[in-house]
Parts: C-alpha cells; sequence; structure tokens
C-alpha cells in the first residue's frame, strides 16, 4: 500500500546554494549574537549560589569550565545537526521526520520548538523589565514583581508577539547591530574593573559572601563546579543546538558548518561568560562589592561602577538590545504553530502562547533560570542526541522521513527527558541536561538495532540528498 507524504513536506525544498553565504556572515554572527545576551552572561556568574559562586576556585578554573562547556555545545549538540542541515539544505521540522517520524515529526521537535519558544520569551521580557528599572532580580526573592515592572512586561510581551507575527522584518533590520550594545557594555565594565583583579583573592571574596548572606550554601567542588556552569551553558544552548539545522542550510560546504560553530559558540561562550566573571572578579577586587551591598551579578554593578545616570542608561540599552531576541522567538512560535496547527488562526495561538509568557513573568518563575534551562535541556537535549545517532547510523547520511510515529526516536525521547528533568523533580543529578542527550542517544542507537524504526518513504522518489543536491544547484 503506498503511503501519502504530509504536505508539509510535499512542499519542502532545500535552500539552493545560491542562497548561502560563508560562515562569518550568517552562522557566527547569530551564534554569537545569542550568548551576547545580557541573560547568558549573568546567568553564567550566578547559576550558582554558593559560597563564592563560580569565583570560589579563582579565575581561571570557571574559564577553563566554561571552554569544556563550549566544545561540549559545539562537538555534540550542533556540528552533526549543522553538517545535517547543510548537506540537505532542508529545516529542522524536516530532517526531523527521519528520527520521529512523518506524524511524530510534526510534534517533535516542530511544535516542541514553537511551545519552547514562549518560555524564551518570558525569560526575555522578565529580565528586560527588570533591567528598565535598575531591579536587581535578587532582591524579589521573598516580593511579588514590582506593579510597574509587570505592566512592563506584559507591554513587551504583547509588542514582541505582534511583532513576531507581523513585524519581523522591521526587527531584523537592526538586530544586527544591537548586539554591539551588550558587547560595549563588557568591554567598557572589564576597562573600568581590570584593576582589580590582581588583588581578588577567592578567600577574601567567600569571606565577604558569608557575612553578606550567612545562609549560603557551601563552596562547590571543583566538579560542582564544572556540573553547574556546564548544567548552564548547554540547557542555554539546547534549542539553539537543534536549531543547527536551520542554520546549516546557510552553509556553503563542511567548513561553514564547523568554522561558525567555533567562533560563533565555542568563541563566543568562553568571551561573554569568561568577561562577566572577570569583570565581577575585578569589581570585588576593586571594592565595588561590599558586605552592604553584596551580588553575584555583574548587570547589579553596572550603575555602581559607571555611575548610577549612565549605569541606568546602560541597562535601558541592554533591555532595548534584547528585544529583537523576543520577537524572533514569537516569529519562530508562529511558523511551528502555521505548519502544526495549520486550522488555528496564528494570531490565536501567539497570544496564547504570549499570554503564558507574560505570566510566567509576572509570576517570577521565568526568572528561575535553572529550572527554565533544565526543562529547555531535558526537552532538546535528547533530541539532539537520537538526530545525531539517526545520521551516523545511515552512513552519515539523511534517511528521509519515516513512515507515522518512528518508535527509536520516541522512545530516546521518552527515556532522555526522564533523566533531563530529574533536578525539576528535586532529585539530584549533576549534569542533567547533558545525561539527557546521552541518554537519548544511547536508547535510539539501541532502539534501531533492536529493529524498532519505521520504514522510510521516498520524498518525489529519489533519495533524499541526491534530491537535495540536484536542487540546491537552482
Amino acid at each position: 500500500m503506498s503511503f501519502e507524504l504530509p504536505d508539509y513536506l510535499k512542499m519542502a525544498k532545500p535552500n539552493p546554494m545560491a542562497n548561502r553565504a560563508p560562515w562569518y556572515k550568517n552562522t557566527a554572527p547569530t551564534y554569537a549574537g545569542i550568548f551576547l545576551w545580557f541573560v547568558f552572561w549573568t546567568g553564567g556568574t550566578t547559576c550558582a549560589a554558593n559560597v563564592g559562586g563560580v569565583l570560589s576556585h579563582g579565575i581561571w578554573a570557571p574559564i577553563v569550565s566554561l571552554a569544556l562547556a563550549g566544545l561540549l555545545c559545539h562537538a555534540f549538540y550542533y556540528v552533526v545537526l549543522g553538517l545535517m542541515g547543510q548537506k540537505t539544505g532542508l529545516p529542522l521540522y524536516i530532517v526531523g521526520t527521519s528520527t520521529f517520524g512523518t506524524s511524530g515529526g510534526f510534534i517533535m521537535p516542530g511544535f516542541l520548538m514553537g511551545v519552547l519558544q514562549f518560555g524564551w520569551l518570558g525569560v526575555n521580557i522578565y529580565f528586560s523589565a527588570l533591567a528598565i528599572f535598575a531591579i536587581d532580580p535578587g532582591t524579589l526573592a521573598d516580593k511579588p514583581v514590582p506593579f510597574q515592572a509587570a505592566i512592563v512586561m506584559a507591554c513587551l510581551g504583547v509588542l514582541a508577539a505582534f511583532m513576531g507575527l507581523k513585524g519581523i522584518q522591521y526587527v531584523a533590520r537592526v538586530a544586527t547591530y544591537l548586539p554591539l550594545i551588550p558587547l560595549a557594555t563588557l568591554v567598557v565594565m572589564f576597562a573600568a574593573t581590570v584593576g582589580g583583579l590582581a588583588d581578588f583573592t577567592p578567600a577574601k571574596f567567600m569571606d565577604l559572601h558569608k557575612s553578606a548572606v550567612p545562609g549560603a550554601p557551601d563552596m562547590l567542588t571543583g566538579f560542582g563546579l564544572v556540573a553547574a556552569l556546564t548544567t548552564f551553558v548547554v540547557g542555554f544552548f539546547a534549542t539553539a543546538g537543534a536549531a543547527g539545522v536551520d542554520f546549516g542550510t546557510n552553509s556553503r560546504d563542511d567548513r561553514d558548518v564547523h568554522m561558525g560553530g567555533v567562533v560563533g559558540i565555542f568563541v563566543a561562550i568562553v568571551f561573554t561568560a569568561g568577561l562577566a566573571m572577570l569583570i565581577l572578579a575585578g569589581a570585588s577586587g576593586k571594592g565595588f562589592i561590599t558586605k552592604e551591598a553584596f551580588t553575584l551579578n555583574p548587570m547589579v554593578l553596572i550603575p555602581t561602577v559607571l555611575g548610577e545616570k549612565l549605569g541606568k542608561v546602560v541597562l535601558v540599552l541592554l533591555a532595548i538590545s534584547a528585544f529583537p531576541a523576543a520577537c524572533f522567538s514569537s516569529f519562530i512560535a508562529a511558523n511551528s504553530f502555521r505548519t502544526t496547527l495549520s486550522k488555528v488562526n496564528p494570531f490565536v495561538s501567539v497570544g496564547i502562547g504570549a499570554a503564558v509568557s507574560i505570566a510566567l513573568a509576572i509570576s517570577k518563575l521565568a526568572g528561575q533560570l535553572g529550572s527554565v534551562f533544565a526543562l529547555i535541556g531535558a526537552s532538546f537535549g535528547p533530541i539532539c542526541g537520537a538526530m545525531a545517532v539517526d545520521y551516523m547510523l545511515n552512513n552519515c547520511k539523511w534517511s528521509g522521513p519515516r513512515k507515522g510515529f518512528n518508535p527509536a526516536g520516541w522512545l530516546a525521547w521518552a527515556f532522555g527527558f526522564g533523566v533531563g528533568i530529574m533536578p525539576n523533580l528535586g532529585l539530584d543529578l549533576p549534569l542533567a541536561p547533558v545525561w539527557a542527550m546521552i541518554v537519548g542517544a544511547v536508547v535510539y542507537f539501541l532502539a534501531a538495532k533492536a529493529g524498532l524504526q519505521s520504514p522510510t518513504v521516498p520524498m518525489a522518489g529519489a533519495p533524499s540528498e541526491e534530491r537535495a543536491a540536484a536542487l540546491q544547484a537552482v
């Protein structure tokens, strides 16, 4: 009996070579822009509330940990998926059908990618609104979000959703230059605090932390430091890693894929988060961090280091620089819902998603970065692992879509997600997002070897990569 391909697969066409460009014009700057977002580099210094935070073992230990995390993201989450996109020219929701099936791929990773974008939107508007009013997120532990900040969160959420639906092309025109704001902020803050690095010592910093926060948990062990930073970085990167397929469709060859990842992912991670840690250490050495005003967050130091008036202006500019990312999250969600929920008006589906984002922000749930990134890592870690193994089992070629729901892919995701979500359920599991990816990869391999893969179905009667190669030349 013949199998009828879904319309979204019938209409899929590879991105032509004429539309592609060198790595330094697309993949690298786009990925680097993600890591320049202030939520990433501030989260890198605040991902552990233990005494001394990530600086408890000095300056170089966290930077080396960041390098390990960046290498992991590049090698195990991005490269294989980027090569899949480069070779096929097809986007994630098409390529994912070889792992999850023609019906299953509709949901995973297609619909899931759209849903999680509203989590990102919630994180974006939460921290942007706090930046606008120069509110330290750490002071809201036992307090509700101030009314004026809640109003701004709602306005940003609605505006981002609308722009994602209708006006994203206007945002894209300025989005290229806005990452220069956080880049300039990091450079200026580093220049203003670098003189204090010689006077920074972990012991003094931890003593200051203990006196300022008497109930702070014990300092991290060496492994705990690596685990904390890797968990944060991988959780932050997981969806962007899966989107490596889409980035790959804009690459001309393997070198573009690799160089785009090395510079845009590995170097950007170490540079942005590493510079934020050096700023924190330098600020401590120069006396900007005191018992009365203790913080692990470089953002909180901006008015102190640069002066009250200039500091508030910089914080507002950082919030503005984050707005295109909020619009792009809405845009990705809208495209996902248009494909997977084609009978639902996008204004309705995206509107509901935006309302959820606003609720997450105002309730402060979006500010719990550890839980947010653990959920994202648990959701997309197994997807990255399973897709990579599926690709390698087929001799590093895309097999083409598999019929219906591919059992191997869904088993891999279920087991991987179950492992990755453990921290959110109160179960201690260091490096949970990494284990989620590994479990997803192993389960897919075992399931494939056990014959639990759905049969492949042809696209337009030709092998997928041969068809892609022909169409890429158009």
